[in-house]
């Protein structure tokens, strides 16, 4: 285990409570990512791929992989809460990293919402007499208080969160790989992996810009790395571990349920959201599809959430600590060790926004295309930034590292994002004009960005600014 970077050469003090290790934070990863996620989009991203989900899964996997390089990178050289908002602000410059900060903050703060939302609507389809609204506070309420009582129950409800998601993840592949075999289904086939009577480049990618939710949450890995017992060389270790895992566990269950569906034709033209269960009842009967939706609905409305409630509190927290949002957000709970303020204010923003997209038929898609336009545009800077921060400014020999893994990685994504839904396009650039108007407002109050308490890390050329 390498030395423990301290914060203090950074100009910081350490608040938060040391005492996440590598398995924990790999649990951390899986779970903000919910290793059934595709259970819910399923339906879409078969749609969108053309019949073939599994190549749409495993080119998003690819493309993070090359992110989750650059970000151990990152976090290497800046070991600090605030994920690509810190390592874009130090790596380039101030004014970028609260930009791409901005950009990730879509990301952050709508995740909770949607993941609320969609287990609000879930639950209210089993339990029609509980009220959508109902659930929506029931979820906040349990979620924000775990998350108030620290780090650690946060860490131990996950495990025990994960583990009763792969029973069921288990159980699916069972009963669905041995119905394949007993000759329901439409038999054992390469299609859901490759369709040359479909396959087109721009299908794939922009079956990717929606398949690319799952995956979203790797990244919250890097938010713990003032909390990680093993510093920045084990917070990316568990990024790279979490997304192979959850790549692999997307891959195979969307492969099972590909070979399921009843009515393929109508899949393609109708992306329905029942889709996954629908497989499931082909290969099991109504209880299969009852246990994979009821499994859906507790995943995204507890589990994810919690996590996802935890992350988002630590961008704010490492924002706010820098002067870049009001102060009152980088208050830590003395007694927990935790930003309580952030964290409330995280499940007050999440319980608004769900109840009013909860009117809204397109609330969930509005909400999903807003959230991955946000994480890709943050993850294309952040490959920006290890080259102007390695190879620019500290002259890196390690080329493919620093220089080819980020453009590789950038390529993939803005290609992503070029064949993503034109109303996601269009939102992104909204909220980033926004950020820009929030940016030049900062300036004229005297609060513009800098990058304060610039330690070891900076001595490859970074610039030297203290607030």
């Amino acid at each position: 285990m390498q030395p423990q970077v301290n914060i203090e050469q950074f100009g910081y003090r350490q608040e938060l409570k040391r005492g996440v290790g590598l398995a924990d934070l790999v649990f951390y990863g899986l779970i903000f990512m919910v290793p059934i996620a595709p259970f819910a989009i399923f339906g879409q991203v078969y749609k969108h791929s053309g019949g073939m989900p599994v190549l749409a899964y495993l080119v998003g996997m690819i493309a993070l992989l090359f992110t989750a390089v650059s970000y151990a990178q990152m976090v290497k050289a800046f070991p600090l809460s605030g994920s690509v908002y810190n390592y874009a602000g130090r790596g380039i410059a101030a004014p970028v990293g609260f930009m791409t900060g901005w950009a990730i903050l879509l990301d952050y703060l709508l995740v909770p919402s949607l993941l609320y939302l969609i287990a609000s609507i879930a639950m209210n389809s089993a339990v029609p007499d509980v009220p959508v609204w109902a659930w929506l506070i029931l979820f906040v309420v349990v979620n924000t208080v775990i998350n108030l009582r620290g780090i650690r129950m946060t860490v131990r409800l996950t495990k025990v969160l994960i583990t009763a998601e792969l029973v069921v993840l288990g159980l699916f592949l069972l009963v669905g790989v041995t119905a394949l075999l007993q000759g329901r289904g439409h038999g054992f086939s390469l299609s859901p992996l490759f369709n040359a009577d479909t396959f087109s480049w721009p299908v794939i990618f922009g079956a990717v810009s929606v398949a690319v939710l799952s995956f979203l949450g790797f990244d919250g890995i890097s938010m713990l790395v003032e909390e990680s017992t093993g510093g920045s060389a084990q917070v990316g270790k568990a990024m790279r571990l979490a997304l192979l895992l959850a790549g692999a566990l997307f891959i195979v269950q969307v492969w099972v349920a590909a070979l399921l569906v009843p009515d393929p034709q109508g899949l393609l033209e109708t992306g329905s959201s029942t889709a996954f269960y629908d497989a499931a009842a082909v290969a099991g009967g109504d209880w299969l599809s009852h246990t994979t939706s009821v499994a859906t609905a507790i995943s995204w409305g507890l589990a994810d959430t919690l996590v996802a409630q935890v992350a988002v509190s630590r961008l704010l927290y490492a924002m706010a600590r820098d002067r870049q949002l009001p102060s009152f957000l980088a208050r830590i709970s003395v007694r927990r060790a935790v930003p309580a303020n952030a964290t409330l204010l995280v499940a007050a923003l999440s319980l608004g926004l769900g109840l009013w997209m909860s009117t809204r038929a397109d609330g969930p898609d509005l909400l999903s295309s807003l959230i991955n336009m946000g994480a890709l545009v943050a993850f294309i800077v952040l490959h920006v930034s290890v080259i102007v921060h390695y190879v620019a400014r500290g002259k890196s020999r390690d080329l493919w590292t620093h220089l080819f893994v980020p453009l590789i990685g950038m390529a993939i994504l803005i290609f992503v994002v070029v064949n993503a839904n034109i109303l996601a396009q269009t939102l992104g650039l909204v909220w980033l004009g926004v950020g820009a108007l929030v940016l030049g407002g900062l300036y004229v109050a005297g609060r513009g960005p800098s990058v304060q308490g610039l330690g070891p890390a900076a001595d490859q050329g970074a610039v030297k600014e203290r607030l």
